[in-house]
């Protein structure tokens, strides 16, 4: 039995048994997740997780009724026992690919099933889903404020083994060029990578003198394979680096070695560090020797590393990808869109929380290579069928009705962001592969315009809705404000 299912909330199983008690577990529901803000005053974050959660969705049930009697021991509860005991996922999933760029108030995912079946999946779903869509989208911003690759290395930070595994996978996704962790490597085929521990160096002895000795040993244990050596243990310029050279010299490591050799700072000024440090390496014949940088670094340090000038090769990132540390917690919400036919709107005090009621789709429209708008649809209605059929269209601001942008026919091309990866309880697609995942994310991030990209004060893509979703909306709102 797979337990990961029922890490839940114990509202789901109460709400659900009422629902069965009321005959309303026979009526479909649609499900909506979604995030109403991105991380960092961004508007667009990086999908990761809904493969994961298509997993996990096509794994409810299968445990006995003895199961649900732990948390559920009542006796009045005893039909609704043997109701779980048989359930099985029957409904439809519809999803965004992991590596697609999802802005604000787009469904990341789409469950319609019977409505027990949904509202089971909501917390192991957003557990899922927040985590490593706040990783992922952290690992875009620190990779975007460089050139450089950036290795992701925040297993011992991150919230248990499980988030260190499918966290390396998401930063993977999201940018960086590999992980330190074992099992993301085993379980998700992401490259990985290390280099050493101070203990390492302190293990040859208490003082300087043993730098060396500790440098040369390694060489000789890891000759053939890429070698870099930790320099930062007692004191970069006045051991550490001089040892490295010294060491490299002695086993006989220069720039014709075939595979990659350097060395890693790790505190200190790294802009002051890691100039003067590529200055003594080049003076010794060692300008193929690369320069690793590490030490607490995020996007923001690493773009004024960048900006000095800083002579560093690679970054080496750790709990601010790992933990996302500025933004910990991603705000997927999963909600209720429609019971049968008749879709639903949780009316709110809070403007930004208003939700878009109804079955829908979003549609991405592209120019000349550029994703230029999204527009989240009613399935079926008359934007949407404009659209499939290549007519001319117009979009308008939600919040500001004066703004609009014509797309004249013949003009654009489309994409609709949320595919079929479940029918009536069958998964209709094979599982991208990590790399594929991670080339789609780039593929995405460069049909961005530039301006969207930047990492503070970016501009903001076009996302608008549908004139007929946007009605419906508004007729909720006026059924709701006449009855109350």
């Amino acid at each position: 039995m797979n337990q990961i299912p029922f890490c839940s909330d114990m509202y789901q199983y109460t709400m659900s048994k009422t629902f069965m008690d009321s005959g309303l577990d026979r009526k479909e529901a649609i499900f909506n997740l979604l995030f109403r803000n991105a991380p960092d005053k961004n508007n667009w974050a990086v999908v990761s997780g809904t493969r994961d959660a298509v997993a996990v969705a096509l794994a409810l049930g299968g445990a006995p009724p003895s199961f649900f009697a732990r948390f559920l021991p009542q006796a009045h509860y005893e039909t609704f026992r043997e109701y779980l005991s048989s359930i099985r996922f029957t409904g439809s999933i519809w999803a965004m690919e992991e590596g697609e760029i999802a802005f604000p108030n787009q469904p990341v995912m789409i469950i319609k099933a019977p409505l027990i079946q949904a509202q089971l999946l909501e917390t192991p779903l957003l557990c899922i889903l927040n985590h490593q869509m706040a990783v992922a989208t952290k690992a875009s911003r620190v990779s975007r404020s460089t050139s450089k690759p950036v290795s992701e290395f925040g297993s011992r930070r991150a919230h248990g083994p499980w988030a260190a595994e499918h966290g390396a996978k998401a930063a993977y996704i999201g940018g960086c060029a590999n992980s330190s962790n074992i099992l993301s490597h085993i379980n998700y085929d992401v490259p990985c990578s290390g280099t050493m521990a101070h203990s390492y160096v302190t293990a040859f002895g208490p003082v300087p003198a043993f730098e060396r000795d500790a440098f040369t040993t390694y060489i000789k244990s890891h000759y053939g394979e890429p070698l870099v050596l930790l320099i930062d243990t007692y004191d970069t310029l006045r051991s550490g680096i001089r040892n490295a050279i010294a060491a490299f010299k002695e086993c006989g490591i220069d720039d014709g070695y075939r595979n990659m050799y350097g060395i890693r700072l790790d505190s200190g000024d790294l802009a002051y560090l890691s100039i003067t440090c590529r200055r003594l390496l080049d003076e010794a014949g060692l300008s193929k020797c690369k320069i690793i940088a590490s030490n607490a670094l995020d996007e923001y340090l690493i773009a004024d590393l960048e900006r000095q000038n800083a002579a560093v090769d690679f970054y080496g990132v750790g709990d601010a990808i790992a933990t996302s540390k500025h933004n910990p917690c991603f705000g997927n919400v999963y909600k209720l869109v429609q019971i049968g036919e008749q879709p639903l709107l949780k009316r709110t005090e809070e403007k930004g929380k208003l939700i878009n009621p109804g079955f829908q789709r979003t549609y991405r429209i592209i120019q000349e290579g550029e994703f230029k708008a999204d527009v989240t649809c009613l399935v079926g209605d008359t934007l949407s069928r404009s659209i499939e059929a290549g007519k001319s269209i117009l979009l308008c601001d939600e919040s500001d009705p004066s703004k609009q942008t014509p797309y004249p026919a013949g003009s654009y091309s489309y994409s609709i962001l949320q595919k079929l990866m479940v029918d009536q309880g069958v998964s209709k697609e094979s599982d991208p592969s990590t790399d594929q995942k991670r080339r789609y994310y780039l593929s995405n991030l460069a049909q961005l315009n530039p301006t969207e990209r930047r990492i503070i004060n970016p501009h903001f893509h076009k996302v608008d809705i549908s004139d007929d979703l946007y009605q419906l909306k508004l007729n909720l709102l006026h059924d709701i404000q006449r009855q109350l």
